[in-house]
């Protein structure tokens, strides 16, 4: 049976702020959207003041309970404002259990939201859906209005502005039977609610795990990759709607892109390179580099330090790559294309190169520290040798 969550204002209508996020069983509202070229289902959290008939609304990848704790946040901040109570339906993400008297043992996340923000937490009879009142139609004008055609952008944050965008052209709309606009309501809503804002709510869910040897966090069926040294180590993850982050004591040790795929791998590379540094013979065969894109000066200065140095070039092309551990990726490149114009092929000229380039200093290369390079005498040009060339070939 189809479910929403709603808030309300205790002072009346004026100031009540509804959340609906409709969904059958343990889905939120539902539609179809082309998001990055990949056609998929989104779920999103429409929200309503019933007074002014303003509305918000916000789209996710999947329902989480992270993705109910952000709805929301930027509902909140949306509006900018916090209403006095808010009405909720018994969700399982809200409602950990109903008690034999009618009251409701919240779960924790969503005793952190609410303490963050200070509401008060009202819940509607369970199964009673006439006690949503006017919210019961939100998600499908939403659904009409802003998802129709498929929506078509780059990332969930194009959607969310696009979407964000409607709800505030809305506005400036009357409706029937009101003499005001909807903005123009919506100040009297605005004047119910409880302001300035806190500071955002960490919209996130916190699970201790422990690294595998492979120097692998799992969060939801999926394995992010941690620096090597901190293999077996107890970390803190921290799931956010489009983010995963993973401490080790007070210190953020990984940041990883959100897989909501199953069984799926989100490495960095450059997580592996310590270790590849000393096990040199694993660097074309290593999973975590499989699919790492990078310029293509880096394959010319690992042909040439390999074709000089064998094995050590090797390792040094590894070292070469380690300078991104530090700096970025686009500086490393422009230094290593400097470093083959120069013709000084190797990781102290590339670290050389990329130190004047960040403290804007021109290089001194010492090239008597590349013994492996080959040596050339550059002569004044004379013309006697190219008279005497130009008699060899005449003869």
């Amino acid at each position: 049976m189809a479910t929403r969550l709603l808030a309300s204002l205790a002072s009346g209508d004026a100031g009540r702020l509804l959340v609906a996020s409709t969904r059958d069983d343990a889905d939120f509202g539902e539609a179809m959207a082309i998001i990055g070229g990949v056609e998929r289902k989104i779920h999103y959290f429409a929200f309503d003041l019933p007074h002014s008939d303003a509305i918000f609304v916000v789209a996710y990848p999947a329902e989480t309970t992270e993705a109910f704790c952000d709805g929301h946040v930027q509902a909140l901040a949306f509006f900018e404002g916090v209403p006095q109570s808010i009405l909720y339906d018994n969700s399982k993400i809200a409602v950990a259990r109903i008690l034999g008297d009618g009251k409701r043992q919240r779960t924790r996340v969503f005793a952190e939201l609410q303490s963050h923000y200070l509401f008060q937490d009202r819940f509607g009879r369970p199964a009673k859906g006439n006690d949503k009142g006017k919210v019961e139609g939100l998600v499908g004008f939403a659904r009409r209005n802003f998802m129709v055609p498929i929506p078509v952008f780059a990332t969930f944050e194009a959607l969310n502005a696009h979407l964000a965008d409607c709800c505030r052209k809305r506005m400036g709309e009357r409706l029937r039977g009101h003499t005001e606009t909807i903005g123009e309501r919506l100040e009297r809503d605005l004047a119910a609610m409880r302001r300035p804002l806190p500071p955002p709510y960490d919209a996130c869910e916190k699970i201790g795990t422990r690294v595998s040897s492979l120097s692998l966090v799992r969060y939801r069926r999926n394995d992010y990759s941690v620096p090597t040294i901190y293999g077996h180590r107890e970390v803190l993850v921290r799931g956010h709607v489009h983010e995963v982050v993973i401490a080790c004591g007070a210190e953020v040790i990984a940041r990883h892109p959100r897989s909501y795929e199953r069984e799926d791998f989100v490495f960095e590379p450059l997580h592996y390179l310590a270790l590849l540094e000393q096990k040199t013979n694993s660097l074309d065969q290593a999973a975590p580099l499989a699919d790492w894109k990078l310029p293509d000066e880096f394959a010319t200065m690992r042909r040439l330090l390999e074709a000089r140095v064998s094995k050590k070039g090797k390792r040094e092309f590894v070292q070469v790559l380690r300078l991104m551990e530090v700096f970025k990726i686009n500086d490393v490149a422009a230094c290593v294309r400097d470093a083959i114009a120069r013709g000084a092929v190797g990781f102290d000229a590339v670290k050389h190169l990329v130190l004047c380039r960040i403290e804007r200093r021109p290089p001194r290369l010492d090239m008597t520290i590349y013994p492996y390079l080959p040596n050339a005498t550059v002569a004044a040009t004379s013309a006697r040798s190219y008279m005497d060339l130009l008699a060899a070939v005449a003869a």
